[in-house]
């Protein structure tokens, strides 16, 4: 792919950057197609790529001794990731599954670190990208040490309704998690989590359908933290 068709692709990262802010730098990248349940990358995984995913859903989550899975995001489409074992050459932290069919496109870790050495604009993104993620994994650890788990639950819809754009009355929330994808997302099980979003649905907060989740009313959510 040319730095052309990467551009116009129109990724968050290199939003309104243009081939003269990449002067003299060789930007190698490709494509890669995954089918649903496929693994990009493995936890412990010495891979150094970065990702951006262009259509699909994935997942990262960690896979404990016991064979339970936790998991910590869903990637947007147009994010990048795997870029802290680009930066510090370390080992993957988390394995990143394909929830569906994906595309993903793919930068080699040494060009990565070549834009974040000699592009400001990616610079300061990248480094803005990595402090929101630690003040959300701050966050995160705060809810599952002080909320129940009524609370998670209600604060994980409220979350996903905001990152949607469908935080009002009538909202809906289309390709949903299922039940078992929030239990591993908010530290839960599955049973756990399909009570309370019963119970949710009989006070009137959300309707819920295969892999959809209409808001009826948010001020019910917000009453649970």
């Amino acid at each position: 792919m040319t730095l052309a068709a990467l551009l116009a692709l129109k990724l968050p990262l290199f939003d309104g950057l243009t081939q003269a802010d990449f002067a003299g730098i060789d930007v190698p990248c490709g494509e890669r197609r995954l089918g649903a349940w496929e693994i990009l990358f493995n936890q412990k995984d010495q891979s150094r790529d970065v990702h951006f995913l262009l259509s699909g859903t994935l997942i990262a989550l960690y896979w404990t001794a016991d064979g339970r899975e936790i998991i910590f995001t869903r990637f947007a489409l147009g994010d990048h990731f795997g870029e802290l074992a680009a930066l510090d050459d370390g080992d993957r932290s988390l394995a990143v599954v394909a929830r569906s069919e994906a595309t993903v496109l793919t930068i080699p870790g040494a060009t990565f670190r070549q834009l974040f050495d000699q592009v400001p604009v990616l610079r300061w993104r990248i480094t803005h990208g990595l402090v929101a993620r630690i003040r959300a994994l701050t966050a995160r650890n705060l809810e599952l040490t002080t909320y129940s788990v009524e609370q998670r639950v209600a604060s994980y819809l409220f979350g996903l309704a905001v990152d949607r754009g469908q935080l009002r009355a009538g909202g809906r929330i289309d390709d949903a998690p299922t039940h078992a994808e929030i239990a591993a997302t908010i530290g839960s099980n599955r049973e756990m989590v399909s009570r309370i979003m019963g119970g949710l649905a009989r006070r009137g907060a959300i309707r819920t359908a295969r892999q959809r989740i209409e808001l009826l009313d948010p001020k019910v959510l917000t009453a649970e933290f």
